[in-house]
Formats: C-alpha cells, structure tokens, sequence
C-alpha cells in the first residue's frame, strides 16, 4: 500500500496537493500585489509585536519574546524588504508548486512562510497549509512533482550536480 503513496503511480495524489496548495499560495500573492492599497507588512508586524505582552496579567503572550524582538529590531525596519519578500515569495512558491517545479524546495519555502506567519501570531489558514506542504515533502517525496515540470528537470539538475561535484568521472559515465 505504501509503494502506492511514493511510486509514480500514487504521483496524482501529491498533484492534487500540489495544486491545491500553489493555488492557495498564487492567490493570496495575487491579490497583495494587485490590490486596490499597495500590500504593506507594517500593520501586521506592529500587531505581531503588541501580541508579545501578555493581554491580562497572568495571561500568556500568543507571540514569544525573541521572535517579537526579530519582528521589531529586524522586520520591521526592513519592513518594505518584507513587502517585496511576501508578495513575491507567495507567488513564485504557488506558480512553482502548480507546474510541479522545484516542488520539494518551494513547499519547504512555503512551510518557511507559514511558520513565520504562525510565530507571528496569524492562524488563518497557515496551519493547514503547512501540514499539507509537510505531507507534499515528507510523504510525496521525489513523486511531489513527477506530474509536474520536476520529471524532466530533477535528472537533468542531478546531471550537472554530478559534473560538478565529480567532474570528468561523472561525464565519462554518463556517457557510457
């Protein structure tokens, strides 16, 4: 049952979540980049700050300490950075995992967004689709984008991993 979920055979399955997922991340992009405002992070960092002080005594922060200290003495100096890091961030981690391209790096990129997201203090939708990108990398695997871009470039970026890394060795034996 489990070569179903890792061969190629199960490979349509990690292209529903693919899809679904890099649709979700496109969207969310899109719409921050093509809004009616121009997108800005300013407003959600200062809320990810204030969330570090407990709201009543007694009460636990939603947002720890030293993430509130990154966001602040970090992010948010940087906060037009953030802006273009976000927009197009969320983009390029949805139009990879829709045509199945560098689909293992752009779900981890994504898991990398939502944990921010989380830390931040955001729930939204942010845990289900890191639980989604982890299943796409842990259990999807190399098949994450067999039905994608991935069938033909992972071979040929392997290639040129082992000319680089193993040199003429590696070029004689890929021509045997």
């Amino acid at each position: 049952m489990t070569n179903f979920f890792t061969g190629a055979k199960g490979s349509w399955i990690w292209t529903v979540l693919r899809l679904y997922v890099g649709y979700q991340w496109l969207n969310a992009g899109w719409h921050k980049l093509t809004g009616d405002t121009p997108f800005s992070a300013a407003g959600m960092l200062k809320g990810a700050i204030a969330k570090a002080v407990p709201a009543t005594p007694g009460a636990k922060p939603v947002v720890q300490g030293w993430w509130a200290n990154f966001l602040e003495g970090f992010a948010l100096p940087n906060v037009e950075l953030f802006n273009f890091l976000v927009v197009w961030g969320e983009i390029l981690v949805g139009l990879a995992l829709i045509i199945g391209f560098a689909t293992i790096f752009a779900a981890v990129m994504g898991m990398v967004m939502n944990f921010a997201f989380m830390m931040s203090g955001t729930v939204s939708t942010n845990p289900n689709l890191f639980a989604l990108q982890f299943i796409i990398v842990a259990a999807g695997g190399a098949y994450a984008g067999y039905l994608g871009v991935d069938y033909w470039f992972r071979p040929w970026f392997r290639s040129k991993l082992a000319f680089l890394f193993d040199g003429e060795k590696a070029h004689a034996r890929s021509a045997a």
